[in-house]
C-alpha cells in the first residue's frame, strides 16, 4: 500500500495521529479480506517515526526493533494490535554520510528536529525476514545526478524537497514449501 498523508503545514499532530488510527483500521480490514498480513506500507507519512500516529498501538504500531515486531502484536486492554517494523529509525544520526533523514527543515523555533524522516517503509512481521538489514537506503543521487545541494540538503530545484528511499524485499518462494 502506498500512502501520502496530510502535511504538517495543514494538519496538527493530533489530526495526523487520528488519520493513522483510521488507516490502521483500514489496513486490518484489508488484511482480513485478503487472508494474510504480508503488508508493506510505503510513502510520505509527513510524520517522524517517533510520532504518536506511527508508534501508538491503535495507530500504525510501528516499532524500531525487528525482535519486537516479530512478537506479531501487542495487547492493551484485552485488544490486540498488530505490529509494523519500521527500519527508518536506523537512518537517523551522523553515520549516514551527512544525510540524517529524508526531509530537512530549519525552523527558527525553540524545538527543531532539522532532519525529519517523513518518507518511510513499514513491513508487517511476516515480511521482516524478507527485508535485508541493509535493505533500505535514502538516495542522494540518481543516475549520477545529485539530489542534494552543496549544503547537503534536499535540492528541490533538481527534484524534490524530500529525498527518495529505495528498499528491497526478497519475495522469492522459500525452498521446501
Amino acid at each position: 500500500m502506498v500512502v501520502h498523508l496530510s502535511s504538517k503545514m495543514y494538519w496538527k499532530d493530533d489530526s495526523q495521529a487520528h488519520e493513522c488510527f483510521n488507516l490502521a483500521v483500514q489496513i486490518r480490514e484489508e488484511e482480513k479480506r485478503a487472508g494474510h498480513s504480508r503488508t508493506l506500507l510505503v510513502g510520505d507519512f509527513n510524520m517522524n517515526p517517533f510520532e504518536a500516529g506511527m508508534v501508538s498501538a491503535a495507530g500504525l504500531n510501528a516499532t524500531m526493533c525487528r525482535e519486537i515486531a516479530l512478537r506479531q502484536q501487542r495487547n492493551i486492554q484485552d485488544r490486540s494490535y498488530p505490529f509494523f517494523y519500521n527500519p527508518m529509525w536506523n537512518h537517523f544520526g551522523d553515520d549516514r554520510e551527512g544525510i540524517s533523514g529524508t526531509y530537512y527543515y530549519d525552523r527558527h523555533e525553540h524545538v527543531n528536529f532539522y532532519w525529519n524522516m517523513f518518507d518511510q517503509v513499514l513491513v508487517r512481521p511476516d515480511l521482516v525476514g524478507r527485508l535485508p538489514r541493509e535493505g533500505v537506503k535514502i538516495l542522494t543521487t540518481i543516475g549520477g545526478v545529485s539530489l542534494v545541494s552543496e549544503r547537503g540538503k534536499p535540492d528541490q530545484k533538481v527534484a524534490s524537497d524530500h529525498l527518495p528511499i529505495l528498499f528491497s524485499l526478497d519475495l522469492r518462494e522459500e525452498q521446501g514449501k
